[in-house]
C-alpha cells in the first residue's frame, strides 16, 4: 500500500508506473459479519448500534475479471445504505450476496461471510480486465453504484430496469469503505479535478440519485418555474435536489427540522424553508391514523411561499411518515417522486386525492450509467457543489454510520482511506477558489 499510495501522491507516476505496482494479496475494509446478523435481534430499529457490527477487516484481494477494474480508494462517504447493511434492515444484504453469487461462476467470488460494504469512492485505478478500453492504471475517477449485466433486452433502453442491476456495495461485495474496491468498468467517472479526494466522494450515490429522480425524464422531468417540495433539504439526498432546483429554474421548498438546517438551506439560495418541529407539523394522530387538518394546514403553510400556487413536484424519500402529506399538497396534475422511504415502507394515503386529481407517483432508484454521467458532469463544472460536513477515518467508519442513523449529520459525512489527510487530490486550484465558499458551505455551521 506505501508503493500505491506514494505513486499516486507523486504527481508524476505514469500509467505505465502503475501498471507496474505489486499489488498487495489483502486490504484493509470495512465488513459486516454473516455470522452477526442476529446480533440485533430484538432491538427497536433506533436502539441498532453500527459501531457494533463494522468491522475493519484484513481481506483477500478479489479477483479481476472481464470488464472491471480495481481502484485504490483515497476516499469514500456513507449512505443510508451503509446504515441499513449495519443494522441488517430491512433484510441481510448476506442474501443479496447470496442471490448474486448463483449468477455465474465470477460472481461467485461476491458471496463470502463477510461483506465489504460502501458505495462511493474517489481513487486512482490500478489494474483493468479483458475488455476494459476507455480506462487505463493511474486514471483519478470517481465511481458511481450502479452494477448491471446487461444480457437481458430489459436494460438496454434504460440499465435501470436491468433484471441483474444492483447497487455496488450493498447487493454487491467489494465496496468503497476499503482501500481497494472492485467495479465494473461502466461504474467509472472522471473525477473533478478542483476537489479533494473526499469532497470528490461524497456526491456520487445521492447526487445521482437526486439528478434521476428530479431532473431525469425518467423521474419529475423538472422544469424552469417549478414549485419542488423538498423534504430533509439539508440532509444527504435533499440537498442535491435543492441544488438541482436552484440550478434549473425552479423554486425549493425545503423541509428541514432545525433552525440550523433551515440556515444552511438559505445559505445554499433558497428562500422558502420550512422548520417542520418549529412549526409542529404532526401528520399522524398515532402509529395508525393519520391527521387531514395537518396536511391542509401545510398545504396553506406552502402557498404562503409560492403566491397560493400548489407543488408541482415532490421530492419524497422520508416515506411513511410524510407521504400522506406529499400526496394531498401536489397540485392536479402533479408529481410525487420517491425513493429511499427511511421513516418506513409501508406508505399510505388518501387515493382520492391522486386518482381525482390525476397526479403521478413515480418510483425512483438511484440512476443509469447516463444520468450518473450527467449528474459528475455538473460537479466537475462547478454548478453543483459537494455538501460535505464532517470527515472521518476509516477506522471510525462505525462512528459515521451511528452519525448518519441517528441523523446526527448535515449533508453528507465523507471517510478517508488511503488518503493520508484531508485536502489533497486537488489539481484545478484555480477553479476551486472561484468556488470555495459554495464547496465548504456544509462544513462553516
Amino acid at each position: 500500500m506505501k508503493e500505491i499510495l506514494e505513486a499516486i501522491q507523486s504527481q508524476d507516476a505514469t500509467s505505465q508506473d502503475f501498471a507496474a505496482l505489486k499489488l498487495p494479496e489483502s486490504y484493509r475494509g470495512v465488513t459486516v459479519h454473516k455470522d452477526e446478523t442476529e446480533m440485533f435481534a430484538g432491538l427497536e430499529t433506533r436502539e441498532k448500534d453500527p459501531r457494533k457490527s463494522l468491522h475493519l477487516d484484513d481481506v483477500p484481494l478479489p479477483e479481476l475479471g472481464p470488464g472491471e477494474a480495481l481502484v485504490a480508494v483515497m476516499a469514500s462517504s456513507v449512505n443510508y445504505n451503509s446504515v441499513w447493511t449495519s443494522i441488517f434492515e430491512p433484510l441481510s444484504t448476506f442474501g443479496f450476496l447470496e442471490r448474486y453469487g448463483r449468477v455465474s461462476e465470477l460472481t461467485k467470488r461476491h458471496d463470502l461471510p463477510y461483506h465489504v460494504i460502501g458505495s462511493d469512492l474517489a481513487g486512482v485505478v490500478l489494474r483493468t480486465g479483458p475488455g476494459v478500453n476507455a480506462w487505463n492504471p493511474g486514471d483519478e475517477v470517481v465511481a458511481h453504484c450502479l452494477s448491471v449485466e446487461l444480457e437481458s433486452s430489459d436494460g438496454h433502453n434504460d440499465t435501470m430496469l436491468d433484471p441483474e442491476q444492483r447497487i455496488w456495495g450493498f447487493e454487491t461485495n467489494f465496496g468503497g469503505l476499503a482501500e481497494i474496491a472492485l467495479v465494473k468498468s461502466n461504474q467509472l467517472m472522471p473525477k473533478p479535478d478542483h476537489l479533494s479526494w473526499e469532497e470528490a466522494a461524497a456526491p456520487g450515490l445521492v447526487n445521482s440519485t437526486a439528478y434521476r429522480q428530479l431532473v431525469s425524464r425518467n423521474g419529475a422531468g423538472m422544469k424552469q418555474g417549478d414549485n419542488v417540495l423538498i423534504w430533509g433539504a439539508s440532509g444527504g439526498l435533499g440537498s442535491y435536489a435543492t441544488q438541482f432546483a436552484l440550478a434549473g429554474g425552479a423554486t425549493p421548498i425545503c423541509v428541514v427540522s432545525s433552525p440550523e438546517k433551515a440556515e444552511i438551506c438559505r445559505n445554499m439560495g433558497a428562500e422558502a424553508v420550512i422548520d417542520r418541529n418549529a412549526e409542529g407539523y404532526k401528520f399522524w394522530k398515532d402509529e395508525r391514523t393519520q391527521d387531514p387538518r395537518e396536511w391542509k394546514r401545510f398545504g396553506k403553510r406552502i402557498r404562503e411561499f409560492t403566491g397560493g400556487e400548489d407543488i408541482d413536484i415532490v421530492f419524497e424519500h422520508p416515506g411513511r411518515e410524510t407521504f400522506g402529506a406529499s400526496v394531498f399538497v401536489t397540485r392536479k396534475g402533479g408529481t410525487i417522486t420517491t425513493c429511499a422511504s427511511t421513516s418506513g415502507y409501508m406508505h399510505e394515503y388518501d387515493n382520492r386525492y391522486l386518482w381525482m386529481s390525476l397526479k403521478r407517483i413515480i418510483g425512483s432508484h438511484f440512476a443509469n450509467y447516463r444520468e450518473a454521467w450527467e449528474a459528475n458532469r455538473l460537479i466537475a463544472k462547478g454548478k453543483i457543489h459537494p455538501t460535505l460536513s464532517k470527515v472521518y477515518s476509516l477506522e471510525e467508519t462505525g462512528q459515521a454510520a451511528y452519525d448518519v442513523h441517528r441523523n446526527l449529520h448535515q449533508g453528507k459525512v465523507g471517510v478517508l482511506a488511503l488518503a493520508p489527510g484531508e485536502g489533497l487530490g486537488v489539481r484545478n486550484h484555480e477553479m476551486r477558489a472561484q468556488h470555495l465558499d459554495a464547496i465548504n458551505r456544509f462544513r462553516n455551521i
